[in-house]
């Protein structure tokens, strides 16, 4: 059986990629490390993520696509952070603030953001 060599990257469908995109900027720090037009028409943006080769792929289909409907609870993206309390100060102010917790876990704190479309993100404070 083959093996994988390493994830590239995990793609998230969306009806406004501007939106989604300016989100991940905005709240996550996260940067444009390239868009493009796929030959099937669709708006592809890739967001690097810090101290990780993989990339978040946002796509979104050409007009007349059928609209993303994305399903409560059905994935989501997890990002460590230093200090999950100054994380959440410094989104609030910018328009985005956290949809759940900060929650005590079992290695440290989590809590949760909502991204455009109804994509959640996940933030986690590790125990030192």
């Amino acid at each position: 059986m083959p093996n994988v060599k390493k994830l590239l990257h995990t793609r998230m469908r969306v009806n406004d990629v501007e939106r989604t995109v300016k989100f991940y900027e905005e709240a996550l720090g996260l940067t444009v490390s390239r868009r493009h037009t796929s030959p099937r028409g669709a708006q592809l943006v890739f967001l690097a993520t810090p101290n990780s080769e993989e990339e978040i792929e946002i796509c979104q289909m050409p007009p007349g696509a059928t609209p993303v409907q994305v399903q409560a609870d059905l994935m989501h993206l997890a990002f460590e952070v230093d200090d999950l309390n100054a994380f959440a100060a410094e989104a609030k102010a910018k328009g985005y603030p956290l949809s759940d917790g900060p929650t005590k876990s079992g290695s440290g704190w989590i809590a949760f953001i909502d991204a455009p479309e109804g994509y959640e993100v996940e933030l986690i404070e590790r125990s030192r």
